[in-house]
């Protein structure tokens, strides 16, 4: 997200980030909503990126939303002007609001996401199965939180980073490219960890809609904790850290690319 840019720009390039981090990470997704539902794993191509097409959705759609209120936070922060510089914790409260308010559309898409990983079949099949208002924003808790560290990960820590490093140590990160790789891997780590249980608990309920085993956020929490301690509430997060980790990066430089690509005026000094 940029001050830089208005509402439906910031939109446009966080839709555009957002799906091609799904396309290049879609088996990393899979593995980890299997691992913590304790399902079995697929390799075949064709299941590894079984519900991408509703994860695009998802991911373009949330990051677009979290470009747009991030980007309209900042210029609020900033009071309008477009090259103030905003404090650190300016910029991960601007980032934990973009991603609480993604979570309302990002919810009941990974909701179907998650059905087709586990039963397989098409959206319109998962959708019609799951067509009842008790389901649609079951997680939703957990996603919202999720999402706002996550947003915050990887939309205000790398920024952080970059701008330390390169400020404290212009030796060494001369250029922006180099501060780039320790800022996803902490953004990544940030992001990953600090949200990984809230996740777990979100997608087990969201792969159990029939309430077998899983029934409120309270009480999946609770019996994941029996079951499992404090490992349970991080299975799968190997997979997830791998995935944030190449995504900060990944969506780090591709806003830095797509948004002067698309809107070159903007960006003029």
């Amino acid at each position: 997200m940029s001050a830089k840019l208005n509402e439906v720009q910031n939109a446009t390039v966080g839709m555009a980030v957002g799906c091609i981090e799904v396309l290049c990470l879609q088996p990393l997704n899979y593995c980890k909503n299997m691992i913590q539902q304790g399902q079995p794993l697929s390799f075949k191509p064709s299941v590894l990126y079984r519900g991408v097409g509703a994860n695009c959705v998802n991911m373009g759609s949330c990051t677009m939303i979290q470009f747009a209120v991030g980007g309209s936070l900042k210029g609020i922060a900033n009071g309008g002007d477009k090259n103030k510089k905003l404090s650190p914790l300016q910029e991960m409260a601007c980032g934990v609001g973009a991603g609480v308010t993604s979570a309302f559309v990002g919810s009941p898409l990974e909701l179907i996401m998650i059905q087709q990983q586990r039963k397989g079949g098409n959206v319109v099949e998962t959708f019609k199965s799951i067509a009842n208002p008790n389901n649609f924003l079951r997680g939703w808790i957990g996603t919202a939180v999720r999402e706002g560290l996550w947003t915050c990960g990887y939309l205000s820590i790398p920024p952080i980073v970059r701008g330390y490093l390169m400020e404290t140590y212009p030796d060494k990160f001369d250029t922006q490219a180099k501060a780039r790789i320790p800022a996803a891997l902490l953004g990544g780590l940030f992001a990953c960890y600090l949200t990984h249980p809230f996740d777990t608990i979100k997608t087990c309920m969201q792969g159990d809609i029939e309430r077998m085993t899983y029934d409120s956020f309270t009480k999946t929490g609770a019996k994941i904790w029996s079951e499992s301690s404090l490992p349970g509430f991080y299975r799968g997060a190997t997979f997830r850290y791998g995935r944030m980790v190449i995504a900060v990066g990944m969506m780090d430089t591709l806003q830095g690319m797509i948004g002067p690509l698309l809107y070159p005026d903007a960006f003029k000094e």
